[in-house]
């Protein structure tokens, strides 16, 4: 097809991110210069971050038979730069130079290359309309995270947490190129459009369009680690470096979530049917088996994630009911979810150095932290509210949205799941809170550096604290940005 330059401006996302890529490994080989690294990345991302705003004005947009750019697509891109400018911020605040702790004993320059090389492959997932662009998205986004996973090789839970990501990852993906074989054998094409013309109630409807479908589901369901396929999420959370498990649960999340989206607003199913009961079902065991799970950690990292498996159980409510405000609703709940996940992960990151052993993530470590590191306990108690959905909180208006979603299309089971979820949430967050004011002597202890606010990390943090209240007590701003985008698969 014959490229024009409107085609190059919808792609200047993911060129600029590529073109990054390219930079930094230059930079690299030229001269190895960790501030050097982060300031070619985060200048490549904002780049990236401000394109996605002329890229939107000439779509929606066929750039290729492979991907397209819409105003679903740039609404995502940009929260997936959003996700990736904070994780590449508390990733230099994290391996960065500390006082009276050794080097760190491998090169560090690489993590930055990984997360860049991530990005691209996440912006390619959600401009996405073929099963090809899919797959290239998933993977381009899923290797890289390997490595950054292991990447505190003198670590063995590092290690152990890359090793079990990979090969679970890797099932996932087999799992959804059967998938994807099985619907070409039945339908003739890739393309979401045919796909949704072969599945269409007046189209051919054989047995292996619906063994695809659950395949390719299962496959995406791997990766949002939504039950029963969420054994790895807990372990590669702990075992990952801070800044990495907060990408995990942001950006790589939000783009296989999008790319759900977009599969299943192509579908007959939306109106109701098999994939209804079935996506129901794993909502309900998500939203139930993640919050009950997470009340038995004393491990931070793994309490977050299993939290993450019953917030995709509650996004999925907001799927399933897929009309009126379900789509509106989804854009709002992951925005508000990123914040907050951002600003819990980043306050585990400025309390943790690579340089001695695992992350601070065991909760006794946080016992009397008001006592020492006010601002940082702020913070974290501003992220717990929020996850909790208590009102004057960012996610207070994303789990609203959900639940007026569902009222709406009348999802009574999986409402009431949600409610039953949620209370059994307040009290594991609240358990945290309540230890960040409890003080008891001879416990081991951590702290942040004593000038970690006057870093970009602490700085980025008591933004995203004040934006989580912001957005609380006014929402208007998120709302328009969601609803002018409109959040309809072009």
């Amino acid at each position: 097809m014959h490229m024009t330059t409107q085609h190059l401006i919808a792609l200047l996302p993911l060129l600029i991110t590529s073109a990054t890529v390219v930079a930094v490994m230059l930079g690299i080989a030229w001269r190895r210069n960790h501030s050097l690294t982060f300031i070619l990345s985060v200048s490549g991302l904002n780049l990236a971050l401000l394109s996605v705003i002329p890229a939107v004005k000439v779509a929606p947009l066929a750039i290729t038979p492979l991907l397209q750019m819409d105003s679903f697509a740039g609404f995502y891109m940009a929260l997936i730069l959003v996700a990736t400018l904070a994780c590449v911020t508390l990733i230099h605040a994290y391996m960065g130079d500390k006082s009276g702790a050794p080097g760190y004993p491998g090169n560090r320059e690489e993590m930055y290359l990984l997360i860049l090389l991530a990005t691209a492959g996440a912006l390619v997932l959600v401009g996405a309309q073929h099963l090809a662009g899919l797959f290239i998205g998933l993977e381009l986004l899923s290797v890289p995270v390997y490595g950054m996973v292991a990447y505190a090789f003198f670590n063995r839970r590092s290690l152990e947490a890359g090793i079990k990501y990979m090969v679970l990852s890797a099932a996932g993906s087999a799992f959804l190129l059967f998938g994807m074989a099985l619907l070409y054998a039945e339908s003739g094409s890739l393309s979401f459009a045919s796909l949704g013309n072969a599945m269409a109630p007046d189209g051919v409807q054989g047995s292996l369009i619906h063994v695809g479908i659950g395949l390719m589901l299962i496959g995406l369901a791997f990766k949002l680690s939504l039950v029963p396929f969420h054994l790895w999420t807990p372990d590669v959370y702990e075992g990952a470096p801070a800044p990495v498990s907060a990408f995990l649960a942001t950006a790589s999340k939000v783009a296989v979530f999008a790319v759900l989206l977009r599969l299943y607003q192509i579908s007959p199913a939306t109106s109701g049917g098999w994939l209804n009961d079935l996506l129901s079902l794993i909502a309900v065991a998500s939203i139930l088996l993640g919050n009950l799970l997470a009340l038995l950690q004393s491990n931070l990292k793994r309490l977050l994630g299993y939290s993450s498996i019953a917030h995709f159980g509650y996004l999925l409510v907001a799927l399933i009911a897929s009309k009126g405000v379900a789509v509106e609703a989804i854009g709002v709940y992951l925005a508000s979810y990123v914040l907050t996940s951002l600003g819990a992960f980043g306050v585990i990151t400025l309390m943790s150095t690579p340089y001695s052993g695992r992350d601070a993530d065991a909760l006794y470590e946080y016992r009397g932290l008001f006592w020492r590191r006010p601002y940082l306990t702020a913070v974290l108690t501003t992220m717990m509210l929020s996850l909790a959905g208590i009102p004057l909180t960012a996610g207070f208006i994303g789990k609203f949205y959900v639940i007026a979603a569902g009222v709406e299309s009348e999802l009574w089971w999986l409402l009431a799941a949600l409610v039953v979820g949620s209370a059994i949430g307040v009290y594991y967050y609240l358990r945290v809170m309540v230890t960040l004011f409890l003080v008891e002597p001879k416990l081991q202890r951590r702290d942040a550096p004593l000038n970690w606010n006057l870093g970009s990390g602490g700085i980025m943090l008591l933004l995203i604290a004040l934006l989580a209240f912001g957005l609380g007590i006014y929402p208007q701003p998120l709302l328009e940005l969601v609803q002018q985008s409109g959040l309809l698969v072009g």
